[in-house]
């Protein structure tokens, strides 16, 4: 036989065999990769879960009244509008500010003229003023305060709403949460109960804040019954109750 031909028959095999080695090689590099040890194992996610949400609602009395009241003026000119408005709205603050009413802020400030229409054409006959305010303050503070108010020279009362105080409200909070809380674990122990199942451990907590609560809307006075209610007794003013409302999701393990 030819000595070159043996040569390259022996090589031929020899690359073969480092072939088949290395394709082995790769094989068995994959398979470690993709089986995952016991320690790996154990660090797995459990899939077996239970998700329930509870919800929880406390009633709280409310206990001021959130106030919106003001001045309007008309006149013939935009200066004198505006001294009348500024005069009148001062003193009305200056009351607000004695009866050491809560949140005083101005809410709106306007001067605008008044038109009438003739022939196609526009005039403009005079101009309006306001200035309104809001305020909180007790409820059963409200109805004599109203009444001074229009007496120091408010024109109207544009609304009036009763809400609980923030104290009242945030604590209202907690203990809708903690309800809520108990509500969802109450659900989950009767769904696991009823399957035969056992429950392990509360793997994940979720709080979804509700609508803030929505403050109790009273139909105000339109701007002659606030001028004629100077001449009545106190202006009756009763409050109501909010609700505060909270949701729990809990994520169980069995």
């Amino acid at each position: 036989m030819n000595r070159s031909l043996l040569y390259y028959s022996s090589l031929t095999n020899w690359d073969c065999v480092k072939t088949l080695c290395l394709i082995l090689g790769l094989i068995g590099l994959t398979s470690c990769q993709s089986v995952p040890t016991n320690a790996q194992m154990q660090n797995f996610p459990a899939s077996r879960t239970l998700t329930v949400s509870g919800k929880g609602t406390i009633t709280v009395p409310t206990t001021m009244t959130q106030v919106r009241l003001g001045v309007e003026i008309q006149g013939k000119t935009a200066q004198s509008v505006q001294q009348q408005v500024a005069k009148r709205s001062q003193t009305v603050v200056e009351l607000l500010k004695a009866r050491k009413v809560e949140k005083l802020e101005t809410t709106g400030i306007s001067l605008n003229p008044n038109y009438s229409y003739k022939d196609g054409k526009q005039n403009i006959t005079g101009y309006s003023g306001s200035n309104t305010v809001s305020f909180r303050i007790n409820t059963e503070k409200s109805g004599t305060l109203l009444d001074d108010a229009i007496k120091a020279g408010a024109t109207k009362i544009d609304g009036i709403s009763f809400v609980a105080s923030d104290e009242a409200l945030a604590l209202s909070q907690q203990q809708a949460i903690q309800k809520a809380s108990d509500d969802a674990k109450k659900q989950a122990t009767s769904a696991l109960t009823a399957l035969n199942l056992k429950q392990q451990e509360v793997i994940g907590v979720q709080i979804n804040n509700a609508n803030p609560p929505v403050p109790i809307v009273y139909s105000s006075p339109s701007s002659t019954e606030a001028k004629v209610s100077q001449n009545r007794a106190d202006t009756p003013v009763v409050g109501g109750e909010q609700k505060v409302e909270q949701t729990v999701t809990l994520q169980i393990r069995y």
